[in-house]
Formats: C-alpha cells, sequence, structure tokens
C-alpha cells in the first residue's frame, strides 16, 4: 500500500503528554504534519508541544467528557483550518484479582479507554468526514487473547477494537478510513507502572514467548507512523502480533487452562496487591478526578 506524504497535515494525538502518545507527536512532527495534543497534563502537553519541529498547539480535556471533546474538535479546526489524522490513544491500566479490585478504578479503564475513544471519535468525525481522514485507535495486544488479573484492560481493549471495527463500515463510505493499532508490552510508564508489582511482573514473565518480553517504545511507534501514512486498517507494533490474528479463536480455552493453574500457584501472594490505576498516567488520572471532588 502507497505511504500519503504527512507534511501539512493536521494530526490530532490523545493521551500525548507521555508515552507512545508523546513520541507519536514527535515522529509526526518531524515528518511535516502539524500536531494537536489532547490530555490531561496541561504543563507537561505544553512541553512536549514546545518540543516539537512543526506547528503544534496543545488542548487541556478530559477524553471521556463529550462537552470539552466537542469543544477540543471546534478548536482545533479554528486553529489549524482542517483535521486530517486522529489518534485515539488516551488510555489507563488497573491490574489484580477482579473481585479484589476497586470498583472506581476498574469502572475507570473501561472509562477511558472505551468510552473515551468513542467520545474522541464523536468528536472528531464531522471534521474527519470534512477532510476524508483517518482514525486510528490504539488497541492491544489484550483485544486479541484474555489475560487474567487483566478484566478492566482487556475488556475495554476487545471493547475499542469491536467498536472501530464496526465504524470502519459506517463511515468508509464518506471517505474516513478507520484503523486499529495492535501493541504487546512496550516500554512505557504504564508497563512500568504494573511490573512494580511483584505478581503482575512474575505473571508477565511466565508468558510463551514472544508474550512475555517489553519492547522498546521507537520502533513499535515507528511502525504505528507507518500505519498512519499508509491510512491502514490494521497496525502492528510489534511483527509477531499479525500471527495472532489467525489463532485468537483458540485462545480463550488456552487462557482458561492454563490461567487457572497459574492463578492457584499464585494465589497466596493475591491479598494485599495495589488495585489502584498504574503508572504515571494513571496517577495524573487519580489526581484529577481527586482535584474535581475537593
Amino acid at each position: 500500500m502507497s505511504r500519503m506524504s504527512l507534511e501539512g497535515q493536521v494530526a490530532v494525538v490523545t493521551g500525548a503528554a507521555r508515552g507512545v502518545g508523546e513520541l507519536l507527536a514527535r515522529k509526526l512532527s518531524a515528518r511535516g504534519a502539524k500536531v494537536a495534543l489532547v490530555g490531561l497534563e496541561a504543563d507537561a502537553l505544553k512541553e512536549v508541544s514546545g518540543r516539537l519541529h512543526s506547528d503544534s498547539d496543545h488542548w487541556y480535556a478530559d477524553v471521556t467528557d463529550h462537552e470539552a471533546m466537542t469543544r477540543v474538535a471546534r478548536e482545533v479546526k479554528e486553529r489549524f483550518g482542517k483535521v486530517d489524522i486522529v489518534v485515539a490513544n488516551a488510555g489507563v491500566a488497573s491490574g489484580g484479582p477482579f473481585t479484589d479490585s476497586d470498583p472506581g478504578a476498574w469502572r475507570r479503564v473501561i472509562e477511558v479507554n472505551l468510552i473515551g475513544s468513542a467520545v474522541t471519535g464523536r468528536a472528531f468525525l464531522p471534521v474527519l468526514t470534512e477532510s476524508r481522514g483517518y482514525l486510528l485507535q490504539i488497541a492491544s495486544l489484550a483485544a486479541i487473547t484474555p489475560a487474567p488479573m487483566m478484566t478492566a484492560y482487556c475488556a475495554s481493549k476487545s471493547g475499542v477494537e469491536a467498536y472501530a471495527h464496526c465504524l470502519r463500515a459506517e463511515v468508509g463510505h464518506q471517505g474516513v478510513k478507520v484503523g486499529v493499532a495492535y501493541l504487546s508490552w512496550t516500554d512505557t510508564d504504564m508497563v512500568r507502572g504494573a511490573d512494580q508489582d511483584d505478581v503482575m511482573r512474575e505473571l508477565r514473565q511466565r508468558l510463551p514467548w514472544p508474550s512475555n518480553k517489553t519492547y522498546p517504545l521507537g520502533p513499535a511507534v515507528d511502525r504505528i507512523v507507518a500505519g498512519i501514512e499508509r491510512r491502514s486498517a490494521h497496525v502492528y507494533g510489534q511483527w509477531w502480533l499479525r500471527g495472532m490474528q489467525g489463532v485468537r479463536g483458540y485462545l480463550p480455552a488456552v487462557i482458561g487452562t492454563v490461567g487457572q493453574r497459574e492463578m492457584r500457584r499464585f494465589a497466596p501472594r493475591l491479598k494485599g496487591m495495589r488495585t489502584g490505576l498504574v503508572g504515571a498516567g494513571g496517577e495524573a488520572d487519580e489526581r484529577e478526578r481527586s482535584a474535581r471532588h475537593e
């Protein structure tokens, strides 16, 4: 598939303060795209924007807030004249046994990852229709295979995958392309935050190769950029994820069997696990929600 030049294109990236979002913004900017950064951490977004190579700006908004995201979409178009690309990247995670999970944190993972992605799409699809643009939904290996101790994250990423596939069929005749990006464990604050828990780290290390590795961020984001240039329907941050699509139908049964054995092994250590959101992004989200209720 031929690649489209990003020179002069206007790209919106949610969750752009760090990790995948930050590096993606930098790489899109280096290719000549104008970049609109969206997220909860205004100071961090301003700092990222100041380091970009091309014209850029930043917006403070919670992706789950429909009114705020509708305003952001309007202001981004006013600022840059159009929107060609939207990357729904904002996400949070929590881990641990479902029965011991914090209900608020569990719900928040669904709200940010799934509802927030849908709110982002709803806000920006009118301007993407005008430009016949591209919406890229960031999903995960968690959309392909279930995993014990990750109920909220797997549910949210399975949800956004299905949502994006449905949306592709709905808006394709209007010239809007929709893609789904899959990433395995990638070296971000979220993954490093999850690894701070001994049980979560050891469970991940016991996964079969190559799913037990942490992969560098740069090559994964390079693959995402290439997918954006091609307006791809499927983007794989690690080479082997494409092959997982062919076997995904067998995975629930396999995980259901193997997972029981692993949970029995770790059962004595499960009590007292941290149940909140993980990583710096999770901490920022929890701070924001706490501030609203003060």
